[in-house]
């Protein structure tokens, strides 16, 4: 019975690790498939610069906000990829890795300005 247990465990801990991770944060280069963002941080802190390498099949989609949910969710596909003129350096993005490869990019538009009533 240990022995099941033990390889259950070691199973759940293999398959965390695999599915992946999503990451908040804006984009500070892109170099062909390689991409550098820096994390999203504590107000007044800089955030970590992580680089990290595309899928070849990475979806570069635009994200929405859902008001009944309060989330962010993945919207339209953006043609073009890694090419479309929203992912560019200092774009807000979510990343979303699968294993050591990024396999979808959400860009993040801005929200709509209000005006200040005087």
């Amino acid at each position: 019975m240990r022995k099941i247990l033990g390889s259950v465990a070691v199973l759940l801990l293999t398959l965390g690790v695999v599915v992946g991770d999503e990451l908040n944060g804006k984009i500070t280069k892109i170099d062909g498939n390689k991409i550098t963002i820096q994390k999203r941080a504590k107000k007044g802190t800089t955030g970590e610069e992580v680089t990290l390498t595309a899928s070849d099949n990475v979806k570069v989609l635009k994200s929405k906000f859902n008001r009944e949910t309060k989330k962010l969710e993945a919207g339209e596909a953006l043609e073009g990829g890694l090419k479309n003129e929203a992912v560019k350096e200092g774009a807000a993005v979510r990343v979303v890795t699968d294993g050591d490869k990024v396999s979808e990019i959400r860009v993040i538009a801005g929200g709509k300005k209000r005006k200040k009533s005087s």
